[in-house]
């Protein structure tokens, strides 16, 4: 059913429903999220030589990052809940150089598989958003200007519509 104009989220009076995928097929499908959190030089600097006054900021990031994909569906009401088969959250240090227009802080980069009805992206996004706000309260001590930006999706494949890439 394709719901009001074409919508599938919303039903024929246009209030907001879960789209029936019980009729898909299960495929294998992966989709890739990224993002980034603007640091101060301090931060980079304490993150890379292991010093951040609350611990393993990165490691924290990361398995956040894997949390909030399995649990996606209880975030975004109309996230179907699947089977989350693989999620890789990478959290790397960049820049603190100091050339101009060096980017500095942390980039994110989760990758989440399943064989299931419905795509991961929200489950990518979701483990992306979440590491960077997990990284954000582990260094909010050092750098109260520490912002999550650029949380988008950048590539999927499987499912009816096939491989995207931005």
């Amino acid at each position: 059913m394709s719901g009001v104009k074409g919508f599938p989220h919303l039903d024929a009076a246009g209030f907001a429903r879960m789209v029936d995928v019980t009729g898909k097929d299960v495929t294998v499908r992966e989709a890739r999220a990224e993002g980034f959190v603007v640091c101060s030089a301090e931060v980079v600097a304490a993150l890379r030589d292991g010093t951040v006054p609350k611990g393993d900021a990165l490691a924290v990031a990361r398995i956040a990052g894997i949390q909030a994909a399995k649990r996606t569906p209880e975030l975004v009401p109309l996230a179907h809940p699947v089977a989350v088969h693989a999620v890789d959250v990478v959290a790397e240090v960049v820049g603190g150089s100091g050339g101009a227009g060096d980017r500095q802080g942390v980039a994110l980069m989760a990758t989440v598989r399943t064989a299931d009805r419905t795509g991961v992206e929200m489950e990518a996004l979701t483990a992306v958003a979440v590491a960077g706000l997990a990284l954000v309260d582990m260094v909010k001590g050092l750098d109260r200007r520490a912002e999550i930006t650029g949380v988008r999706v950048v590539a999927k494949s499987g499912g009816r519509s096939g491989d995207w890439h931005r």
